[in-house]
């Protein structure tokens, strides 16, 4: 039996000019047999899909989306080849727009001082053909193949609207006697058909020109990648292409250059800017040995380094893959508007010609002229457009003003949910702390073996990956002891670990844990031991046989911002918890010096989580922050789970918002960012409802019977083309907001 093998992939799409075209390709592509799921974003022209590479191929995608009149690019590469498009379809509207312009102004002049002569019409007619034919016809070939399979977009409008505009007025050219006959004057609307069309592509040229800064973020990110990297080959050195490096090779890094790849120093000594990584603006010293990521900066010497992870597997690569996902994803806010998208253009279609047929029905023919210019009016103002980028184009300039910040979010409901938080949860160690706990005082047994009890503590601290049992091992080590052989290593999560060393039990963990172990502390030490939990250390405990032999104090110093962002979470509403592993008179100290309203100590990591759910059940909304690993439990509990992602060890997959320098302060910028980009989705949804409840009515003719006003072709074309500008003006806005 073959297994099925699922593949996501990210792929651009052009020929796409309104959210119903989205909605088409989207359909179609959900259809092909093999497609597990797609989402089209409209707005960065990019479509994800899930699907079964046993069953289907890109190539059957390219063909399924061809047939309504769009292009699926198959070969993404750095992204390069849409972006050439993108630029080709702007230079391209641009010579439309200068073209269209050319011959409906004229028209325009005619229309507006030599209306009264007849003859003029026969100037128009062809100047205005000619808009249509040469400048406007992308809209009847798009129209065209959505209506052969049955479907509809803002093509279909505008072609509706500008070819009855240009037919009847044509009519009225050649056969005036028709209207003439019954007392009507033959108007024409040759002006109205070719400055729509002017005022369209105008808007398009605008909209398309706006939606490449929508996405500078990730150029900028892309941008960080060179394009060459130089290969050591032996006694030789050539330039290659960084899309054919591959793990293994040795690359040289000269002075002021970025580095290509995620690798290791073999050869040189440097100093190394990881600003655009862990955001600390100071260099790095790098020897030997040590690690450095792609699209840092070398400063000083050259060096030669081992690539270990490259392209998408290197952490910048992470970041762009994550960055990349969050702008194409959809926020549920969104769903309202892709509803009304998708019925929106036969809709308008169906109240253009019912205010065509009750202007015909009220006042017959002579009101023809009414009735042809609410029709028309209607086709060309209704914009389904601004209802399709509201959302998504503040969402992707919010996901890359995060980017840019050090801020990664997985996705646009993470940063929809973001926003509603009431209730901040922290870990202690590495969130609010430096993570770094240093011992400070060692308290040994009066009477003990020292030396031996030292190397046994020391043998099974340095088996454990804890962070307190990491500091216990390295102050051993730093006074030189030798580690003994140990056996039969046992950790138990959140409590402590056991191990054998000359067939002698050692445990190290919390009182608790050796008291379980039948370790009990002597009166002496239970002083000592309280004495360092009043002076706000973590006190670690270690015992053998039957006794506890030694107590150790510890220290963690609070991160420099950690006050900060407690005091301005407070200033907006939200409250905070400090949920730890460590002691209670640890966690009261840390929660009194930060201000954090609550704290819950001793707790294991099932507990957090626990005591996150019962949080939950109260309705609030909690986001939970911490390292992403030891408290993943927790983090799948939370509303919103942002983890540290501390420089490059970052937790992509684990949380909902990855805070890559692990300064907390993020915590609260993360959290103004979504309420800043939400605001702006809010704002940008009003204005395009508001819009076109408006519109629409004006255009079909409300106001004439109050004040005798119709709404002219070309206004409603102009408000039309500025409406989706303003959206995506609107959400450019989020690029330079402070938070």
């Amino acid at each position: 039996m073959e297994i099925s093998k699922t593949i996501y992939a990210e792929y651009h799409v052009s020929g796409m000019t309104c959210p119903a075209c989205a909605i088409s390709v989207e359909s179609s592509l959900a259809s092909v047999p093999g497609v597990i799921s797609v989402s089209v974003n409209f707005t960065n022209r990019t479509v994800q899909i899930n699907y079964d590479s046993e069953i289907v191929t890109p190539a059957d995608f390219q063909k399924a989306v061809k047939v309504f009149g769009y292009n699926l690019i198959i070969d993404l590469g750095t992204g390069n080849n849409f972006e050439n498009e993108q630029l080709l379809e702007i230079k391209k509207l641009q010579q439309n727009v200068i073209g269209s312009f050319l011959f409906s102004i004229p028209v325009f002049v005619i229309a507006m001082f030599f209306h009264h002569n007849p003859d003029m019409n026969w100037v128009m007619m062809p100047l205005t053909l000619c808009v249509l034919v040469f400048f406007g016809q992308s809209f009847y070939k798009i129209a065209f193949k959505q209506a052969v399979h049955g479907k509809t977009n803002m093509d279909t409008l505008v072609a509706l609207s500008i070819g009855f505009s240009f037919i009847f007025s044509f009519v009225n050219t050649v056969y005036p006697q028709w209207l003439m006959q019954n007392g009507v004057e033959p108007h024409v609307y040759y002006e109205s058909a070719a400055i729509i069309v002017s005022f369209i592509l105008t808007g398009r040229l605008l909209e398309a020109r706006s939606r490449l800064k929508t996405s500078s973020a990730l150029k900028n990110l892309i941008g960080l990648q060179p394009e060459t990297v130089t290969l050591i080959d032996g006694d030789t050195e050539r330039d290659i292409d960084l899309r054919v490096a591959e793990p293994g090779m040795w690359l040289k890094v000269r002075a002021g250059e970025r580095i290509p790849v995620d690798g290791k120093l073999v050869s040189g000594h440097s100093y190394v800017d990881e600003s655009t990584i862990t955001g600390e603006p100071v260099p790095v010293e790098k020897t030997i040995g040590e690690n450095v990521f792609a699209g840092t900066v070398n400063q000083s010497g050259t060096f030669i380094i081992e690539a270990k992870s490259v392209g998408n597997d290197s952490v910048l690569g992470q970041i762009i893959k994550a960055v990349k996902h969050a702008q194409g994803s959809k926020a549920p806010v969104q769903q309202i508007a892709d509803k009304i998208s998708g019925v929106f253009v036969p809709i308008v279609m169906g109240i253009a010609l019912l205010s065509f047929i009750l202007w015909i029905s009220i006042g017959g023919l002579p009101y023809i002229t009414h009735a042809v210019l609410s029709l028309v009016t209607v086709l060309v103002i209704a914009c389904p457009c601004a209802l399709g980028l509201a959302t998504p184009t503040a969402i992707m300039v919010g996901v890359g003003k995060g980017a840019e910040n050090g801020i990664l979010i997985r996705d646009a409901k993470s940063l929809e949910n973001a926003e509603k938080i009431s209730v901040v949860a922290f870990d202690k160690t590495g969130t609010l702390t430096e993570g770094k706990p240093e011992v400070e005082e060692i308290i040994w047994e009066k009477d003990c073996g020292f030396h031996s009890d030292i190397i046994a503590l020391l043998s099974v601290a340095s088996a454990s990956e804890h962070p307190l049992a990491k500091a216990i091992a390295n102050h051993f080590l730093q006074n030189e002891y030798k580690i003994k052989e140990i056996k039969n290593f046992k950790n138990y999560a959140g409590l402590g670990i056991t191990a054998q060393t000359s067939d002698i039990l050692i445990g190290i963990g919390s009182i608790q844990f050796l008291e379980n172990l039948g370790m009990m502390q002597s009166s002496f030490l239970k002083n000592e031991s309280d004495r360092l939990l009043k002076q706000g250390c973590t006190v670690v405990y270690a015992g053998s046989e039957n006794k506890v032999i030694v107590v150790i104090g510890l220290t963690d110093k609070l991160k420099i911002n950690a006050q900060q962002t407690v005091s301005l979470l407070k200033e907006i509403g939200i409250k905070t918890i400090l949920l730890t592993g460590d002691n209670e008179q640890t966690a009261r100290i840390v929660s009194e010096k930060t201000g954090i309203n609550n704290f819950a100590a001793a707790l294991l990591p099932s507990q957090k989580a626990e005591y996150l759910k019962n949080i939950r059940g109260s309705g609030e909304i909690i986001a939970m922050v911490g390292d992403g690993i030891n408290d993943a439990q927790a983090l799948t509990e939370a509303n919103v789970s942002m983890a540290m992602g501390k420089g490059s060890d970052i937790a992509i997959d684990v949380a909902d918002i990855t805070l890559v320098t692990s300064d907390p302060i993020k915590v609260t910028q993360a959290i103004r960012l979504s309420k800043f980009t939400i605001r702006a989705v809010k704002q940008n949804l009003f204005w395009a409802f508001v819009y076109n409840v408006v519109g629409i009515p004006v255009a079909a003719g409300i106001l004439f019977p109050f004040f005798g006003y119709l709404l002219n072709p070309m206004i409603a074309g102009a408000a039309m083309a500025l409406s989706s500008v303003s959206v995506v003006m609107n959400s450019l806005r989020l690029r330079y907001v402070k938070f």
